[in-house]
């Protein structure tokens, strides 16, 4: 990656955006602490293979 390519990257957006939306489904289903933030982690590992998969040989 350049260093242009660096100061662009949006990539942190997905990761939050999956973070919050596996917590926000899990509390959807349970108020359980423990199963939020297991929630917020598999949140993380979709966002990661969202990225990192289906989203890295794009052309744009």
């Amino acid at each position: 990656m350049s260093t242009e390519e660096n100061k662009n990257s949006f990539e942190w957006v997905w990761y939050v955006i999956g973070l919050l939306a596996g917590m926000l489904a899990v509390i959807a289903v349970t108020t359980s602490f423990g199963w939020v933030l297991l929630g917020g982690i598999f949140g993380l590992i979709f966002a990661g293979l969202f990225l990192n998969k289906i989203v890295k040989g794009r052309q744009y």
